[in-house]
């Protein structure tokens, strides 16, 4: 009967789907308590460390592996790990065809996924003459290493770059020594070689040497002292917490320091003595004279400089001062000619501060161009932990074995799990570009390592 032959396949279709649905439920599950164990549990996923296992430092959860065992940390095949649909093989002719059609449905979604408001507005700039080239960059801090949050920012500043015949600058933003080390600076070096060029030691993907913020220190102290001059800056002398209380919140203005209305000169002279070592750490700063009523805080009158004495990764001990990130970061920008700063959304309430910078400097001649910043939406992944201050506990505390752990969000740790660069750069043209805050589910991820 044709009718009874129907239903008994509709019938084995259906028990083959319920399967693979069990499978897959059964393989997102991860070894672990507290509140990244019990979202396991219901099915979410939780392959790396999660904010409940981070709170609650289980070490159970941490020294379980994600892929069965005990510090089980060889990273297993492709092919064995991240298997299609809860581990079911696809195997034959159609395999071939199909995967022939995802590569095909792919690239026509990654040339999609290039289309948005940044590909649009470097677009519009070239056509209207207001630049001739793009010339971005990557400028990490070296007090870590990369996480799967940066490979967006990577992925962003090198493609559209590529897209519109343009290159991007290397740089790093080295403006605070104590939490700065050169392993972090080869980590970085390596993860955008892997990330970019497809192996850590391909060729460089960057324009050039590597830069460094460190490389311009004279001139981010010639341009302070130009403020100086220009009665829009001051040497400060209160203490941090008196700085914090004169800074008033975001529902009361702040007060002038009395240290605000001193003489330029005073202000130099005690500016340059910081320089010769005159005074300790902390009892003086270098501050902008912005506005202490503003309704953006980042505009109350900020430091540009401190004393801090520390041997600094590239400089040593020549400097006993150390530019502030605000004010070094623009300054960079303007000195290497970025044609477009592009940074994530928590910059936003910097960027009033940022075009400050540039624009009270362009006037000194000690710089020419004026970077234009740009906001986008960080990379959030859901049920995993993107916090370096975070990732970099978990490591001091000796939680994992290393930032290259293949339980952490690390480029180097997720390398080391199987993941390729064609798959995060997959991971990152489908998640896409925008303004929107966003929490990607880990399914995401894991589809795109299926299908490259």
């Amino acid at each position: 009967d044709p009718s009874a032959v129907s239903m008994q396949g509709t019938l084995v279709a259906l028990m083959l789907l319920a399967a693979v649905a069990s499978s897959r439920a059964a393989s997102s599950r991860v070894l672990a308590s507290g509140k990244g164990g019990r979202d396991a549990a219901r099915g979410l996923s939780a392959a790396f460390v999660t904010p409940g296992v981070y709170q609650g430092m289980k070490l159970r959860a941490m020294t379980q592996s994600p892929f069965g065992g005990s510090k089980g940390f060889a990273a297993p095949s492709r092919g064995r790990m991240l298997a299609p649909i809860g581990g079911l093989q696809m195997r034959g002719k159609g395999n071939k065809a199909a995967k022939e059609a995802a590569k095909e449905a792919a690239a026509e979604e990654a040339k999609a996924a290039r289309i948005h408001f940044i590909s649009n507005m470097i677009k519009d700039d070239l056509e209207s003459g207001k630049h001739e080239n793009v010339l971005t960059r990557f400028p990490p801090e070296p007090n870590g290493y990369l996480h799967l949050g940066h490979a967006k920012s990577v992925n962003l500043n090198y493609g559209v770059a590529k897209e519109f015949g343009g290159v991007t600058n290397m740089r790093f933003d080295d403006t605070n020594p104590v939490k700065e080390d050169q392993e972090y600076v080869d980590s970085i070096k390596e993860d955008v070689r892997w990330l970019v060029s497809g192996s850590t030691d391909g060729p460089d993907p960057w324009n050039g040497e590597v830069r460094h913020a460190s490389d311009y220190f004279e001139t981010f102290y010639e341009a302070a002292k130009y403020l100086i001059n220009q009665d829009l800056a001051y040497v400060e002398e209160l203490s941090a917490e008196e700085m914090k209380e004169y800074r008033g919140s975001l529902k009361q203005p702040g007060r002038n320091s009395p240290h605000r209305d001193r003489p330029k000169e005073e202000s130099l002279d005690l500016f340059e003595r910081m320089r010769a070592g005159e005074f300790e750490d902390g009892s003086m700063c270098l501050r902008a004279k912005i506005d202490m009523s503003s309704p953006n805080l980042n505009m109350r009158d900020p430091a540009l400089y401190r004393i801090r004495r520390a041997t600094h990764v590239m400089t040593g001990d020549k400097w006993c001062i150390y530019p502030m990130y605000d004010y070094a970061h623009c300054l960079s920008d303007a000195l290497e000619g970025i044609t477009h700063s592009l940074c994530t959304l928590e910059f936003e309430d910097h960027r009033p501060l940022y075009d400050w910078f540039v624009d009270k400097v362009l006037d000194s001649g000690l710089i020419e161009a004026r970077p234009r910043q740009t906001e986008f939406s960080r990379l959030n992944l859901q049920y995993t932990v993107l916090s370096k201050r975070k990732l970099i506990q978990l490591v001091e505390d000796k939680h994992v074995n290393g930032w290259s752990d293949p339980r952490m969000p690390t480029l180097s740790g997720v390398r080391r799990r199987g993941y390729t660069p064609e798959a995060l750069r997959l991971f990152c043209e489908r998640v896409g570009i925008s303004k929107a805050d966003s929490n990607i589910d880990m399914s995401v991820l894991e589809d795109c390592a299926r299908e490259v």
